[in-house]
């Protein structure tokens, strides 16, 4: 019997043709990216491979994942159709609740976000640097037992790095291959990459938070009703509205602000003022599974909202034709928390103004009038101590993140066509609802 008839001798030559052919598909993917965020909001980029051919990464990324201790990266691959991005997405909002738990809780995790150096959409990876300052081998154990429970598609990708004699970074993946367990692959080179002239993530808003269309929206939905059954009904009462809906003879008024500005009195005071039909988003049909979906990732969160204000619009619709209407949040609330949540980083990370994404989509009724109350933070710290209410995640983080929260308020400015009016409401309410109602006289006559 000849060597490559002896069965032994075929399992190794499979094996040996299924490296070099894991290899070969390697070689052939484009060079990856990074984008790290880091204390104070900035981001720091580097590559991995090709990209990478020997220069000296950015001090900070080497700080980070170089020794002491050892550091990992672990990420969600995303592409694919609307059912892979949302299985994408649970799959990173369940790795991050497991990395703050157990023998991770003495790591250090940061936001770390994978994408291709031609800044084309549906590449991003959304996933996590973990640094063991430690260097145990418990955690890599525990990682590689937490890709062992997750679901085989999509499966995280893990990858560790290490510093060799010469000071150079170098990134080795793991790889489960039946039969054989956990192996690590050949080292790939850490280096420095350019920041890109737009943060990574924006090309993909328009399919992961930030819809420009109804059917986008409901698209998610769409995947979500095997394990969210109210995402049905949400879906039924969509469809009962009219796909194209008019506005009646009577002016539409939209006003907007983060939590604790006053919005809620103030809507309340101008619809009264008016004899106007007071509306909100979501609209009551379906806010009772606000809490359902506010437990989801971003793009099952922002669809659910983004398909409200397609409900909405149909109310408005119909009530503009007997009197004004005021609405309580609508579609720049669902866009500006979409983005402020998906583009890591700064305020000088954010899309830059008159971009596309800040553009009010084309199916949607359009308001006559936005108006946005703010207050400075300390009077919104103020009044957010004595109010007690139950709070969503991304309200939550308004509190404790003050980077968060301008970045809120910059997209709420940066929103076009329609704009929003800025109205100071910290003085008086009766001052406050006086200013209202005169920016609403100038602009809807």
């Amino acid at each position: 019997m000849t060597f490559g008839r002896h069965p032994r001798a075929r399992r190794l030559l499979a094996r040996l043709s299924g490296r070099r052919r894991g290899a070969c598909a390697r070689a052939m993917e484009p060079p990856r990216c990074f984008a790290l965020e880091l204390p104070g909001c900035t981001l720091a980029h580097f590559a991995v491979g090709e990209q990478a051919p020997g220069a000296r990464p950015d001090p900070r990324v080497a700080a980070l994942l170089g020794p002491p201790g050892r550091s990992y990266s672990l990420s969600v691959p995303g592409a694919g159709g609307v059912g892979a991005r949302v299985r994408a997405a649970r799959l990173h909002q369940h790795l991050r609740q497991q990395l703050r738990r157990g023998p991770f809780q003495r790591c250090e995790l940061r936001r770390l976000l994978g994408y291709c150096p031609d800044g084309g959409a549906g590449a991003l990876q959304h996933g996590f640097l973990l640094r063991d300052p430690r260097d145990s081998p418990d955690t890599r154990q525990a990682l590689l037992a937490l890709l062992d429970a997750c679901p085989e598609a999509p499966r995280p990708l893990l990858a560790e790095f290490s510093r060799d004699p010469l000071c150079q970074l170098w990134q080795r993946a793991w790889e489960r291959r039946d039969g054989w367990g956990w192996q690590q692959l050949g080292g790939e080179r850490v280096g420095p990459a350019p920041e890109p002239a737009l943060h990574p993530v924006v090309p993909d808003l328009p399919s992961s938070g930030v819809f420009p269309h109804r059917e986008a929206a409901r698209a998610v939905l769409e995947a979500c009703t095997s394990f969210i059954p109210e995402a049905r009904d949400v879906l039924d009462l969509v469809d009962q509205c009219p796909e194209q809906v008019q506005k009646g003879r009577f002016p539409v008024i939209v006003i907007e602000g983060l939590d604790a500005t006053g919005k809620t009195t103030v809507t309340q005071s101008v619809s009264d003022s008016l004899k106007a039909v007071l509306l909100k988003s979501p609209p009551s049909c379906i806010s009772q599974w606000r809490k359902i979906f506010d437990d989801e990732p971003t793009i099952i969160r922002r669809a659910f909202y983004s398909l409200g204000n397609y409900i909405v619009a149909s109310e408005i619709a119909k009530e503009s034709t007997k009197s004004p209407v005021i609405v309580d949040r609508y579609w720049h609330s669902t866009a500006t928390y979409a983005i402020a949540t998906e583009v890591s980083g700064g305020l000088q990370h954010l899309p830059p103004v008159h971009h596309p994404i800040y553009q009010w989509p084309r199916d949607l009724l359009k308001p006559d009038l936005v108006l946005l109350l703010t207050v400075s933070p300390e009077e919104r710290m103020q009044r957010i101590e004595g109010r007690g209410m139950e709070k969503t995640r991304e309200e939550a983080e308004l509190e404790t993140n003050s980077i968060f929260r301008q970045k809120v308020e910059v997209c709420y400015q940066r929103m076009e066509n329609p704009g929003c009016h800025v109205v100071d409401a910290s003085p008086s309410r009766e001052k406050v609802l006086q200013m209202v109602l005169s920016v609403i006289q100038n602009n809807c006559n």
